[in-house]
């Protein structure tokens, strides 16, 4: 089953990503002169480049409630912070051992292990310091975005997913690869979306209800496309090695499914991914169906 297609369906909100990177370029994370070259580090994986979903999401939803992108500038760099440390650890020789990433040496091919590591860790702190001192917002509303990144990004989310991977403790059968995956991939784009929710106030259940619905989905859709694009995408364009997963033997929904299967399961969450986004935003949601699209035909 293809793809359905879509008006726009190329498309990408990029004025949202250009916000995201201005913003990201000017953030400082040191005055301590001789933790010079850790900054360096971090603001080399950091301003690396990509789409900046998850941040572009936060943007997007906001939008989709009525409110002002900016406003979530904070809570979208810190997303993107803890995005940028979780690729900078996967890339580590204990874990993924990969070279490259967006196109260029990976964190510790340039700055070394060691580095690396401290670099990771300095960006998911800086990434609540950020969270907890800029975001404007009802203190408790703040501290409820706060709470639940950090446990979207923690055992019960990203880390746990990751040890889960590793380990390779999922159940057997689609039901544990999905939660795997809803924990180690789901989870933050989720956040991305709910931490907007958090800090919007008096939102009314139904509407919170169906844009949880929706960042759900979009997650499964996301790595679907994700473990497509490992087998059948090209280094080039993925900007890091083509197959990796495949070599480290992981279990994906290529090697449950089959690549026509995947491809299936993809087309399906994309069109749940529409359908419950249509319900919830209308059309206050076009950034966001966006970004649906572009993540179910993308190729890097």
């Amino acid at each position: 089953m293809a793809a359905p297609e879509y008006p726009g369906a190329a498309q990408y909100p990029e004025h949202l990503r250009d916000q995201v990177d201005r913003y990201l370029e000017s953030l400082r994370f040191s005055t301590e002169q001789a933790a010079g070259g850790l900054e360096e580090a971090m603001r080399y994986s950091l301003l690396a480049g990509g789409k900046r979903i998850r941040p572009v999401l936060a943007l997007a939803t906001a939008k989709a409630i009525g409110r002002e992108p900016v406003w979530v500038l904070p809570l979208a760099g810190a997303l993107e912070l803890i995005h940028t440390y979780s690729l900078i650890h996967d890339d580590l020789p204990a874990m993924d051992d990969d070279d490259m990433r967006r196109g260029k040496p990976s964190l510790h091919k340039v700055f070394g292990e060691n580095v690396a590591i401290l670099a990771g860790d300095g960006l998911y702190a800086e990434a609540f310091a950020l969270l907890l001192s800029e975001q404007q917002g009802d203190p408790a509303s703040v501290l409820a975005a706060a709470r639940e990144l950090a446990q979207a990004t923690g055992v019960r989310g990203m880390v746990g997913g990751q040890y889960i991977d590793v380990a390779e403790t999922a159940p057997f059968g689609p039901d544990g690869l999905r939660r795997l995956h809803e924990l180690k991939t789901g989870k933050l784009i989720a956040a991305s979306v709910g931490c907007v929710l958090d800090l919007g106030g008096n939102l009314e259940h139904e509407t919170i209800s169906g844009f949880r619905a929706f960042a759900s989905e979009l997650g499964v859709l996301f790595q679907i496309v994700d473990d497509i694009l490992d087998v059948a995408g090209s280094a080039q364009t993925l900007g890091k090695p083509q197959g990796s997963d495949e070599r480290l033997g992981k279990r994906t929904y290529v090697t449950e499914f089959g690549l026509r299967g995947a491809r299936r399961l993809a087309a399906e969450s994309h069109e749940r991914a529409r359908a419950v986004l249509s319900r919830a935003a209308g059309e206050q949601g076009a950034e966001l169906s966006q970004i649906t699209d572009f993540i179910a035909t993308r190729s890097y």
